[in-house]
């Protein structure tokens, strides 16, 4: 529940989505990508490993760099959007007329909490929590009252594209959570049942995101998309009521992407040094590193933002997501098909740290189904650099992430059913993984 999901669902609107229509497409999409993210979720408590590192089951331990590189993407993309609304959350704050400024002091606030790690981290996000539902619920009751809310919906004709364009903005937003969610449920005890693990995630997230989207809405159909869309941060003050008032809502949106901008940055580290150490063979980074590698990371987010600035910001948040959801579709099923479906969920945890296992370093087979299923999603895609041909024929509509789906199963389930190494049972780190490996 915090400012960025509000955008997205003020996309939906903003591009040509009637209000209900949007809704219900981007419940649709939570409903979709949440049960999607909470499969990888359930995963942590068992393995008892970051996501992107059970990939080498999947890809090979060195394979996996390639989900480890888009991973990494995805924090930048996020990184970034967190930099721009929360510079115009700051700016906004101090009657700065300098958009970067805004932007440089959100940086140094991320650098600091991430570099500090992870209890702080922690502190923040519980803090944001509270702070966030308070903040927020505080605008939509002034929204209710101080605007004609009914007057957002019925502006636009039903278009079967810009549903579907809102059932794929949400998805795609629980989708992306996907790559890192068993980053952090993996800390819960290893008897914590698959079910009670999905329900929580599943429940937190997609209520969470479509109270938000909701609220976003709302607020592009009821004060109009172009106000929205020259000031996502300011709208948000204007209707809390200004003054006062709004600084402290501006103070909440900076707080509450604190948080995740710091686990973006965290774990855009904790990928970075996945890759490296697949290589390295690598088992401590030192603090000077680490601290070497978020500044970095930091800055490049903040270089992006201030060019996503000037060319449009909402225009390239949509393009993001959506982009998002193509390359990470088929890393999903992928992942999902072989835990439960092909390996049952047994997997050789300390064969996941060595080239030389039964994982291999490489497996051509997932990497192989895994560029089919980007490449078949070409044809029915719909974004702004490229419009595939039976995207045009059906009017607009994008219905590339579903083949993605489709496809990438049906090619890789056999495949793998047949030639993928499935340990007889689970094994853990404290037992030999030597005497139950086999040729790669």
């Amino acid at each position: 529940m915090q400012i960025t999901a509000i955008v997205d669902g003020a996309i939906a609107v903003t591009f040509g989505t009637e209000a209900t229509a949007a809704i219900i497409g981007l419940f649709l999409g939570n409903l979709i990508g949440g049960i999607t993210m909470a499969l990888h979720s359930a995963q942590g408590p068992h393995l008892g490993v970051p996501q992107m590192i059970s990939s080498r089951v999947q890809f090979g331990v060195k394979g996996a760099a390639l989900p480890l590189v888009l991973t990494i993407l995805m924090y930048l993309g996020f990184q970034m959007t967190g930099v721009v609304l929360c510079g115009q959350a700051i700016n906004l704050m101090f009657g700065w007329d300098i958009p970067i400024l805004g932007m440089i002091v959100f940086g140094l606030l991320t650098t600091f909490v991430a570099v500090v790690g992870y209890r702080l981290i922690h502190i923040v996000g519980k803090i944001a929590s509270v702070i966030g539902a308070l903040g927020f619920g505080y605008v939509a009751i002034r929204l209710s009252l101080g605007y004609d809310v009914h007057s957002a919906f019925g502006q636009v004709d039903f278009s079967m594209s810009s549903f579907l364009l809102a059932v794929a903005l949400a998805a795609g937003w629980q989708m992306t959570f996907a790559p890192y969610v068993a980053d952090y449920s993996r800390y819960l005890p290893s008897k914590t049942t698959v079910r009670a693990t999905f329900w929580s995630t599943f429940l937190g997230s997609v209520i969470g995101a479509q109270l938000a989207m909701t609220l976003g809405v709302l607020i592009a159909g009821t004060v109009g998309a172009g106000e929205f869309l020259g000031s996502q941060v300011g709208t948000l003050g204007s209707i809390a009521g200004g003054g006062a008032i709004a600084i402290i809502i501006y103070a909440v949106i900076v707080i509450n992407k604190l948080s995740i901008n710091s686990l973006n940055a965290y774990g855009g580290f904790m990928c970075i040094m996945t890759i490296v150490t697949a290589w390295t063979k690598q088992v401590r980074i030192s603090q000077a590193v680490r601290t070497a590698v978020i500044v970095s990371f930091t800055l490049l987010a903040l270089v992006l933002a201030i060019i996503a600035n000037e060319v449009g910001f909402l225009a390239v948040f949509k393009n993001f997501v959506l982009a998002l959801l193509s390359v990470f579709v088929p890393w999903s099923v992928i992942n999902l098909v072989d835990y439960y479906l092909v390996s049952k969920e047994k997997v050789n945890i300390p064969a996941l740290y060595d080239a030389r296992g039964p994982y291999g370093a490489f497996n051509w087979i997932a990497i192989g189904c895994y560029f089919l299923g980007v490449v078949v999603q070409f044809p029915f895609m719909n974004q702004a650099i490229y419009t595939g041909p039976i995207a045009t024929a059906m009017g607009g509509a994008d219905i590339s992430w579903i083949v993605a789906i489709i496809v990438t199963f049906a090619v890789y389930y056999p495949l793998a059913k047949k030639y993928q190494y499935v340990p007889d049972r689970s094994i853990t780190g404290d037992e030999d993984f030597e005497s139950e490996a086999v040729p790669a």
